[in-house]
């Protein structure tokens, strides 16, 4: 009996250990996001400059006759 416990008792906490791989799947899964909206800000940064300056020269081209 008792050796049958010990047995269920690794057991149990081989199956314990197991779970904690879902957590770091979340957290890589979390991190990408993060890595990925910063790029999209990035991005989208750039852009606004791009066009507010192509913005700008038109402008200026429009007041010189």
């Amino acid at each position: 009996m008792k050796k049958l416990f010990l047995v269920l008792a690794v057991a149990s906490l081989g199956f314990v250990a197991c779970n904690n791989e879902a957590d770091t799947k979340a957290d890589t899964i979390d991190s990408t996001a993060e890595a990925t909206k910063d790029s999209i800000e990035v991005t989208s940064d750039s852009l606004k400059v791009a066009v507010d300056s192509l913005a700008e020269a038109q402008k200026d081209s429009l007041k010189t006759p």
